[in-house]
């Protein structure tokens, strides 16, 4: 066997695995890693300026294909220790991403050494398995169960941590002879299939709810090829949004509390049998189960055993992958609809798609400062039907989900549990680096966006382009609306008289100018007449320079966003649709 430092027996197990691409901050406990990646040349690295928002750069990475896992890289602390916050953003939404930290010599463990912490133990609650690695000749096993466990069952992250005498240790390895280890995966039997699709035919108004485990088994092409199969509508969860593109004759909107539709909600009220498929029944999603569960039998199909009956127990639980489910559900109904035996549900349907039609909300305000949910239609008369969004909490999010469209998987990158202020940049970086080619807008309020505005320089440095629209009220937005409960505005209102920016008139910080000092492009506008010109611009200053674009829109101060704390009584603040010119981008209005 080859004689060979343990660290480069890491690499080369990643290059084994198909790691392409890593993202981190190099320090002294993890040089020796460096050091092989240097030597190999295999494996592109950008460098972060937070190693927080190496971390998100992952999960972007992952997110943007099926089969990538992304790769960050640091010290054990306070690298590691940064890095927290993404591992449990992945971990939440059930995301595999590889952290790798350098840690101090073994000998100097529990010796107060510089910058050495326990990270392993203080990572464990939010990945899937955390481990420092103490025996050189361990390393290239730990890479490959990291592997296994990051891609079987639920998906997560992981943490290796290693020390410098380990990583600079020798070590025999023959990484000709490495194979990855198989990936376990659950899978529905026939048996369990036919008694899902019998509930379902018993059913009178049953609808699917598609989960972000359809993405992530990379089955969006089975899902809609079974709710076509057997005619249910489906609602997508967050996470699931673009399993089923929005302008399906069977996409009936999203339910939740926040992130959702007033024809969602409304079909899931009228609804009396659910089939859930990869989700979670996240409580943005459900509000109370006593309203969410009234009157309706629910069959769970979920990968990981003990997610079935976490929020309430279904009628029928399922433990497999959304594909292999998919598969044998799909068989089943073709088999019954050779028989004839499928029933028509074209009314239900058809009831559905009346909800589309009419239940909307007003988007196209006139009123300047721009109201955001004019923005929104902008956008959807502006960015082409592939274009990926990437977002992550706040109303911005909240508004996004509400009014823009998605059309695809992986069209859609958000956040959804954790929702980590300053997640958006990193994020759209790493989407970036998986793609090249395609087009990738990331949403922020003025807040998440200023959260790691550093990672802009990533971008410019390393040549990834993208359009960063940031909806600017100099609030923080959602905690505002939140406190209304509390009949309090306070500590959430970010304007201030900048001394050296007195043309942002009491806004506060001049983002523009901190872009463009990171050495990207950006334009301010205040007016929906603005915002096409804007886009153009960006298009072309992308295609010159190859950095991001910031395209910062100037809003009204207040605005209060559609949301509730049941299903069945979500506030609407503003105005609804009455005709087709108050929400001309909507789809499905009076067609």
């Amino acid at each position: 066997m080859a004689k060979m430092k343990a660290a480069m027996a890491a690499v080369l197990v990643m290059e084994k695995e198909g790691v392409t691409q890593a993202f981190g901050v190099p320090g002294a406990a993890i040089n020796p890693l460096y050091a092989q990646l240097r030597e190999r040349q295999t494996i592109a690295h950008v460098l972060a300026r937070h190693v927080e928002g190496a971390s998100h750069m992952a999960e972007g990475y992952t997110r943007a294909r099926a089969g990538n896992i992304g790769v960050c890289i640091g010290t054990s602390g306070p690298a590691g220790t940064d890095m927290v916050t993404g591992l449990y953003s992945a971990q939440a939404d059930s995301i595999p991403i590889l952290c790798i930290t350098g840690q101090a010599p073994r000998a100097r463990l529990h010796k107060e050494d510089f910058q050495a912490v326990d990270i392993a133990s203080i990572v464990k609650p939010v990945t899937k398995w955390a481990t420092t690695v103490m025996e050189p000749a361990q390393v290239p096993r730990a890479f490959q169960q990291a592997f296994h466990l990051m891609r079987s069952g639920r998906p997560g992250p992981v943490l290796i941590d290693l020390p410098f005498d380990v990583q600079m240790a020798e070590i025999e390895f023959d990484i000709d002879t490495y194979e990855p280890l198989p990936v376990y995966k659950p899978a529905a039997t026939r048996k369990q299939a036919e008694k899902a699709i019998a509930m379902l035919q018993a059913a009178e108004r049953p609808l699917i709810v598609a989960g972000g485990g359809i993405i992530n088994a990379d089955a969006s092409d089975l899902i809609v090829e079974f709710a076509e199969l057997v005619g249910v509508p489906v609602i997508p969860t967050l996470m699931g949004w673009g399993t089923i593109p929005d302008d399906h004759p069977l996409m009936v909107g999203m339910c939740g509390l926040q992130t959702s539709h007033r024809y969602g909600n409304a079909t899931m009220l009228a609804s009396d049998f659910v089939f859930g498929i990869g989700n979670r029944w996240a409580n943005r999603h459900t509000g109370s189960i006593e309203v969410y569960t009234k009157g309706r039998t629910f069959v769970h199909v979920d990968i990981e055993p003990t997610q079935i009956g976490r929020v309430f127990s279904p009628d029928f639980g399922i433990v497999s992958d959304a594909k292999a489910a998919l598969q044998q559900f799909i068989a089943v109904a073709r088999d019954l609809k050779a028989k004839g035996k499928l029933k028509d549900r074209g009314e239900w349907v058809e009831q559905c798609r009346e909800r589309k039609r009419t239940m909307l909300r007003k988007t196209n305000y006139e009123a300047v400062p721009m109201k955001p949910q004019r923005v929104y239609q902008c956008m959807n008369n502006n960015f082409p039907r592939d274009t990926t969004y990437v977002t992550t909490i706040g109303l911005s999010q909240i508004a996004g989900a509400q009014f823009l469209h998605v059309f695809g998987p992986r069209q859609w990158i958000n956040c959804g549990q954790a929702g980590p202020l300053g997640w958006t940049i990193p994020a759209a970086l790493g989407v970036r680096a998986a793609d090249p080619s395609r087009t990738i807008v990331a949403l922020s309020g003025d807040y998440d966006f200023q959260f790691m505005i550093e990672e802009l320089a990533v971008g410019a440095q390393f040549k990834l382009p993208y359009i960063h629209m940031v909806v600017n009220n100099s609030y923080l937005g959602l905690i505002r609306q939140s406190q209304r409960g509390f009949n309090m505005d306070y500590c959430v209102q970010l304007g201030f008289d900048n001394i050296n920016a007195p043309q942002v008139e009491g806004y506060g910080v001049d983002h523009k100018t901190v872009v463009e000092g990171l050495g990207c492009k950006a334009i301010r506008v205040h007016k929906q007449e603005e915002i096409k010109p804007a886009i153009e611009q960006a298009k072309r200053w992308m295609a010159e320079f190859q950095v991001p674009v910031v395209i910062e829109v100037m809003l009204e101060r207040v605005t209060n966003i559609s949301m509730g704390t049941e299903i069945d009584a979500i506030n609407e603040f503003e105005e609804l649709a009455i005709s087709a010119s108050d929400a001309p981008t909507a789809i499905g209005l009076l067609d």
